[in-house]
């Protein structure tokens, strides 16, 4: 957050009016409008508030205000009470932001029981928990310690370990670690021992003798094993329903506790011992399900390696941690040996393997000069490679951290599985009670038999497999897409790609390369095909629009040398072109209504060199001199009284093939307008004109190219459902070639970003089930891909911008991720939504069963809580074996092989 005081001149009357201050805040959960609306509402309350910009793509929330009348942290304590957390960015507000690792929170019961712990302790204002990754992340007051956080943690039973501030690494246990743990060591031996009690009870009764009385129950030797059993197995229940209590946590560990402590209270010691052996089985099978879907999110981390070699200046080399190199660091990366950090390669070259950040499968050629990222492997040969970032900030970093952070942005579906399970439990609480006491106490009924009904249905008040369900499937596909090169910003963003039925697809960029390259060169006036160049190239070298330095490349390419000519004066004229001095003249090169201003241009004549016209033209009679033409009317579209001119011939064949004239008589009369320019914006080229104030010297196509891929992608979309439509700024004929080309049949050419953006709305307005999804390069369609549903940067690995602004990045140039995507999300949308409905009508069948006797707490344990958890679980990992459909003839498809 930054405050800046800028100048504030005097007004009329000499006095200097109330100088303001400028306030720039983070607020990572402001973004959709009406988030920017919830927190522009909060804001405005405040007196001497000036001025308020929400940007909802980059989450800043930009405020000018009277320092007079309010302050910087009344500001933000306005934002906060929207309900919105702002990231710490060293502001003086006194918060920082605190992350913890907490492994043993896995369900959401943990992590409503540490969110009662934190809530109790002093100086911590917001807390965020997500079980699913085992992270908990706090702000707190400066006077609030690291072990305060902890303790508190502590207090609910959990251990918590802080995270190093520079990294964001969480730490994980070993998968075989949980079955060697203090609890599974427990419950095997309650296990064992209820076996025996079992035995003992019901296959060899005689050897169950009455072992004493107790408050006039008499006690056998099966029902002492089964107490044994439940202490034994269940110690870890009582524990931690110590802790709901005193957390005031209404959660699985309260309800299993009571339900021990009441069945062995109410000589049931049977039930209690199976409520304990096999909840603590449950619970180590959810905790071991859960840590193989973290293992995803662990993959990911451990691309990044633990060491470097540096070379220093001296020539020598040393092993350094990954985490200590610097910017300017030279580090040594031997074939097979991961790259440390992102870099540029200052010597050596090798094939790089990049799939775990773009996804592609087929390694990058890279030499000197070539930016490479972190965590990709040399495959053939040594490179040396000059840090460009801090491990904290590589690009597999931010990737991690993304898939980290996705869990906090919650989808739709998860919003209503929170409501209804704030409501489900309290409720089935208060049934199961009803049940355990109201027919005894109004029918005489038998306390014996309600007692263990009501004992099931407070088994089966526990949501804990409804809650899980949507989060699991959340991070299963978020991982298995960010090890496909794909990174989804957030569990709605997931579910709403799913939901799209759109897809609006920019051109330059997305379907094409955007490399653009000239195609054809038609000299006219009796200037050369060199001379047209020389004089365009050297013109556009002052040009960094990239038709002009396709140009210059072409150019440099055919050994043509504009450098040497005198340029002065250049100028940009936005949207039609450039204009230079040259040699003393004064030369266009621009867009063909560009020369709609220039003057005499009529009436001109093209020479030729007596061989076969490069462009065949009608013959033209509108004067009596060889060569008459008006190049208006036959080389640019859309411009008047250049209707009659002749293409310079080099005895070459025709480059345009044109029907017959009889205007004049010479050869090589051409109409450019009607027959060159619509033929190479048919082919999906470009056009512009070179020329003087006087005469057009020649006409240049230039083109872009296609991506190979773009093809196959298109028609995979439209046989997953997707209506694909383009969204170009490009002229109408370049739009419709290329939409020809790549089968897209609805497209929209001519359009600047804020028309673009008009398209996202009439899209998506054209019903309300519609959803559009937009994919771009990540900042020129910004505007629209904020507005659609879902925005899609393409080629977004090492572009922070995109990384930061989209809400998911295809990290390479590979479009065969777009059909990858919207399979993963629809697939992903279809597991949530079956497991939300399988746990609540599991729960449902079970709660209507309870009642009356059909299920028992053992039922409750096995079918509702182990097997729903287990299912939802496993459900959601099958997201992981989706993987990117490959087009027949790509060279990393197995079917080319």
């Amino acid at each position: 957050m930054r405050d800046s005081t800028p100048s504030v001149p005097p007004d009329s009357s000499g006095s200097t009016p109330s100088e303001t201050e400028a306030l720039e805040i983070l607020v990572p959960g402001m973004d959709c409008p009406s988030c920017a609306g919830k927190v522009t509402k909060s804001v405005e309350r405040l007196d001497g508030i000036d001025d308020i910009d929400p940007r909802v793509t980059s989450g800043r929330l930009l405020v000018r205000y009277d320092p007079a009348r309010t302050s910087g942290s009344e500001i933000r304590d306005r934002v906060r009470a929207a309900g919105y957390r702002i990231a710490d960015e060293g502001g003086d507000d006194g918060a920082a932001d605190l992350s913890l690792s907490v492994p043993e929170m896995d369900c959401a019961s943990c992590a409503n029981k540490v969110e009662n712990a934190l809530a109790a302790a002093d100086g911590v204002d917001e807390i965020e928990t997500q079980p699913t990754s085992g992270r908990v992340t706090v702000a707190v007051d400066d006077e609030t310690s690291t072990e305060a956080v902890v303790d508190a943690i502590g207090s609910a039973g959990y251990e918590a370990t802080p995270m190093d501030g520079d990294s964001d690494e969480i730490e994980f246990g070993d998968d075989d670690s949980i079955w060697r743990s203090r609890r599974a060591i427990g419950t095997a031996i309650g296990g064992v021992i209820a076996v025996v009690g079992i035995g003992v009870a019901f296959v060899v009764p005689a050897a169950d003798p009455t072992l004493g009385t107790v408050a006039g129950r008499p006690y056998a030797l099966s029902q002492l094993l089964f107490i044994v059993a439940a202490a034994v197995a269940g110690a870890p229940v009582l524990r931690n329903a110590v802790y709901s209590i005193r957390n005031r946590s209404l959660d699985i560990d309260f309800l299993m506790g009571v339900g021990i402590v009441a069945s062995v209270a109410a000589h049931h010691p049977f039930e209690g011992a199976m409520l304990a052996v096999l909840f603590s089985v449950a619970e180590l099978l959810e905790r071991f399900s859960m840590d193989r879907a973290r293992n995803s999110l662990r993959e990911l981390m451990d691309l990044s390696p633990d060491t470097a070699t540096v070379r220093r200046d001296d020539g020598s080399t040393e092993t350094v941690s990954a985490d200590e190199l610097a910017v300017g660091d030279v580090v040594v990366v031997r074939p097979g040996e991961k790259i440390p950090a992102d870099g540029v390669v200052i010597d050596g070259q090798s094939a790089v393997d990049q799939a775990p950040i773009t996804g592609e499968s087929v390694p990058a050629d890279k030499r000197e000069g070539d930016g490479v990222f972190g965590g990709t492997i040399p495959e053939s040969g040594y490179l040396e490679v000059e840090v460009e970032s801090e491990a904290d900030d590589s690009t597999i970093a931010r990737i991690v951290r993304t898939v980290e952070d996705a869990e906090r942005d919650q989808t739709k579906r998860e919003q209503f599985v929170d409501r209804f399970a704030s409501v489900y439990t309290p409720l089935v609480v208060v049934f199961a009670l009803a049940v355990a006491t109201l027919p005894p106490l109004l029918t005489g009924a038998s306390w014996n038999t309600w007692f263990l009904r009501g004992l099931t249905l407070l088994v089966i008040a526990c949501p804990c497999a409804f809650v899980i369900s949507t989060p699991v499937s959340v991070v299963s596909g978020i991982t298995s897409a960010a090890r496909n090169g794909v990174l989804i910003k957030g569990g709605r963003h997931l579910e709403a790609t799913g939901e799209s039925d759109v897809l609006a697809v920019d051109k330059t960029g997305t379907l094409t390369t955007g490399d653009l390259s000239v195609t054809d060169v038609i000299p006219l006036e009796g200037a050369t095909e060199a001379d047209v160049l020389r004089r365009a190239s050297a013109v556009e070298r002052r040009s960094e629009h990239p038709v002009g330095r396709s140009i210059v490349g072409y150019a440099d390419e055919r050994g043509i040398d504009g450098r040497d000519d005198t340029v002065s004066n250049f100028e940009a004229l936005t949207g039609k072109g450039v204009r230079a001095e040259l040699d003393g003249d004064t030369h266009y090169v621009g867009k063909p209504d560009l020369f709609d201003e220039l003057a005499d241009l009529d009436h001109v004549h093209a020479t030729t060199d007596g061989g076969v016209a490069v462009v065949d033209a009608p013959a033209r009679s509108q004067c009596e001199r060889e060569g008459c033409l008006d190049v208006l009317e036959d080389v640019v579209p859309e411009l008047a009284d250049l209707d009659h001119v002749h293409a310079t011939t080099d005895g070459g064949v025709a480059v345009v093939d044109a029907p017959a004239r009889s205007q004049c008589e010479r050869e090589g009369c051409l109409d450019v307008l009607e027959d060159v320019v619509p033929e190479l914006e048919r082919d999906g080229k470009t056009v512009v004109v070179v020329g003087t104030e006087d005469n057009p010297l020649g006409v240049i196509a230039v083109a872009d190219r296609v991506r190979p891929d773009a093809e196959w992608a298109v028609s995979r979309l439209q046989e997953q459902g997707v209506r694909v439509v383009m969204l170009t700024g490009d002229n109408e004929g370049t739009a419709r070639a290329i939409a020809e080309q790549v089968g897209i049949d609805e497209f929209h050419a001519e359009l600047l970003p804020e028309e673009k953006l008009e398209w996202i709305e009439r899209l998506e307005g054209e019903s309300d089930e519609t959803r559009v999804a937009m994919v771009g390069d990540g900042i020129n369609d910004a505007p629209a891909m904020a507005t659609a549903s879902v925005g899609i940067a393409m080629g977004a690995a090492g572009t922070d911008t995109a990384l930061e602004t989209a809400d998911v990045a295809l990290m390479g140039d590979d479009l065969t991720r777009l059909p990858y995507l919207f399979a993963l999300s629809e697939t992903a949308t279809g597991v949530i939504r079956q497991n939300i409905w399988a746990s609540l009508a599991v729960k449902a069948v079970l709660a209507v069963g309870a009642p009356i006797g059909l299920v028992t707490v053992i039922h409750a344990v096995i079918i509702g809580d182990m097997g729903m958890s287990l299912g939802v679980t496993g459900n959601a990992m099958r997201l992981a074996n989706i993987e990117p459909e490959m087009p027949p003839t790509r060279s990393d498809s197995p079917d080319a092989n």
